[in-house]
Parts: C-alpha cells; structure tokens; sequence
C-alpha cells in the first residue's frame, strides 16, 4: 500500500469497521484515534521521522540550526508532501532557512533540482524519495560533489535495494528508520537456522535475510502479532478476531524492551505503546549510515518533537472532523 491509498482507504475502513495499518506510513493526523478510530500510522509518522531527522541534524550541526540552511529534496506525491508541515515548524522553532524542492516521479532526472542545491549551499539535504529517485539523488549528488555524509533520508529511502545500486556514490550517506539492520537480532538468526536451514524458506535469495526491509517486515509482523495476541487475551484465547475487536486490540498496544526481549526482537524496533489518542505508539527512529556494504547505526532511538508536532496533526485531525461531520470519540471513556 501507499500513503496515497491509505488516503482513499481511511472512510472506507471506518464505514466497514475494518483496522487500516499503516505501519511506517500514511495519513498522520490518523495518530488522532478521536477523530480516527480505525486508522493506526503506526510506529513512527513522516512529520515525527522529519522531526527527528532535524533532532539529530542539529546535533551533527553542533547543537544549533540557527542561521543554517536545510534543503527539503521530496517526491512530489502525498507522500514527500506529508512532512512538510513539520519542515517548517521546525525551521521556524529553529530560525533556520527551509529549501524546498520537489522531485515529479518517477525521479530519475533531477539535473535541474540538483543545480539548484549546488547554489543554494545548504548544510545538509533532507531527501525524501522513493524507488530509482533514491540512486538516482546519490549519484547525481556525486556529479555535483554534494557530500552524502550530509544527505538523511527518509525510511523509505534507506534499503539495500536503495544504496547498492548506486555503488561508490552511496557511501556516507544516511537515512532514518523504525527498524535496525542485520542478523544479530535473535529472531532473525532464528528465522535463518531454523527455517532456512531446514530448507522451509521461500525466499530464492537468502541474502536478503537481515536486510532492513526483510527485518521490517518481520517487525511488522511482530506488531500484527503482537496485536491478536491483545486481542484474544480480552476477547477469548484462541478466537478469531473481528474488526471492531481488532481495532481495540491496536489501540491498546503495549511492546515494551521487556516484551520485545522475549520474544528475540531486542532493538530490533522501538517500544510500542498505543491509546485512544495515539495511534503511533512511539514517534522513535534510529539513524543508520552506509558503508559502502551495510548500514550501520550511528545514533540510537530519537524521539520526535511531541510538543511541536502533535498539535499540528491534533488541529488537522480536528479540521477533518469538522469537515466530515464526525464527533470526535471521547478518549476519557475508552477503556
């Protein structure tokens, strides 16, 4: 699925009372669960993984944004769309100067957008892209000689399949995500002995085990888990599941280190803790660098700006409400 479907998705899913899932992705003021109650972004939104991003920048920048210039490099879909309103209520919290420069799909010319960075010198890109837009910013960015070590990226611009083929191009740069690299998580070496090394996998290329979006989708399936395990704990061990008893089993998400360490996915994702009015659980993302052959993380968790973001997607989730005719839920009474 994609931010864009998930747009067209979230009455539909209400009206059928059918949980949409968007984990890593999608509407963010669906964090809003009053306003939406069966949409869950779950994890980390892009206006939180934007405020990050910016969190760990400044830091890189020696503590201060002040003065400093900030390119926006973004797909120009829903999805690159949907942090900019966090790109500029940080740049205005911060006083530094926000460039943005949208990239029309599928972003395999961008000449002009990267002409444009070389004379804007800015200290750093913040690249929002996705499928051959991503080799195709890291190679250009090279012509240019616009170092990658000052380029961050998006999740979805921090793959494998994102890095390799761009080839020397790629190393330094780095990209934010929900989820770490690599088989030294327990369940992943699990995965790859006990599965595999039976011969039960389905995978052609077993090297694609480890990888950042091998492992996200086994983390995404430890939160789906992770879920009906809720569920059932409150509706009857062993019982299939509803919508409507699902939805509450995503809204009363609690994955704690303690949880995640029994069941092998120690660091493998952050802590996930939902409510009524959270619907991401978390807002946390690790920052990874390539070396030229695998990531390798250089911060660890780093939370968003809550009080800067959650207002903004607060007044938009209000906004939709007053346009849709909907009540919002009293979170108060949800139990």
């Amino acid at each position: 699925m994609s931010t864009g479907i998930s747009y067209a998705l979230i009455d539909k899913s209400a009206q059928d009372k059918l949980p949409l899932a968007m984990m890593g992705y999608g509407r963010t003021d669906a964090v809003d669960g009053s306003v939406f109650p069966y949409a869950f972004p779950l994890v980390t939104t892009y206006q939180m993984q934007a405020s990050a991003i910016l969190k760990f920048v400044k830091e890189k920048l020696g503590g201060s944004l002040a003065g400093k210039k900030i390119v926006y490099l973004y797909h120009d879909s829903a999805y690159g769309k949907e942090a900019i309103i966090a790109m500029e209520a940080e740049a205005a919290l911060n006083k530094f100067t926000l460039v943005q420069i949208p990239v029309a799909h599928p972003g395999n010319e961008q000449g002009s957008q990267w002409t444009r960075i070389r004379q804007e010198k800015p200290d750093f890109v913040v690249f929002w892209g996705w499928g051959v837009m991503n080799q195709t910013a890291l190679k250009t960015a090279q012509k240019n000689a616009f170092p990658r070590d000052r380029m961050i990226g998006s999740w979805w611009t921090g793959s494998e399949e994102d890095v390799v083929p761009a080839g020397a191009a790629a190393k330094g740069y780095m990209a934010a995500t929900w989820n770490v690299a690599g088989k030294q998580v327990p369940v992943i070496a699990d995965i790859e002995k006990v599965v595999y090394g039976a011969g039960k996998g389905n995978m052609e290329n077993k090297d694609k085990i480890g990888t950042i979006l091998y492992n996200r989708g086994v983390s995404a399936a430890v939160l789906s888990v992770e879920a009906i395990r809720k569920g059932q704990e409150k509706y009857g061990k062993g019982k299939a599941l509803n919508g409507e008893q699902t939805r509450w089993a995503l809204e009363n998400l609690n994955i704690t280190d303690a949880r995640l360490k029994a069941l092998g996915a120690t660091d493998l994702l952050p802590e996930i803790k939902t409510s009524c009015d959270n619907h991401e659980g978390s807002g946390k993302v690790k920052i990874q660098q390539w070396d030229g052959a695998k990531w390798v993380p250089v911060s660890g968790w780093i939370e968003g700006n809550k009080t800067l973001i959650h207002p903004l997607f607060k007044a938009s989730a209000q906004q939709y409400a007053k346009e849709k005719g909907i009540t919002p839920r009293d979170c108060s009474k949800e139990k």
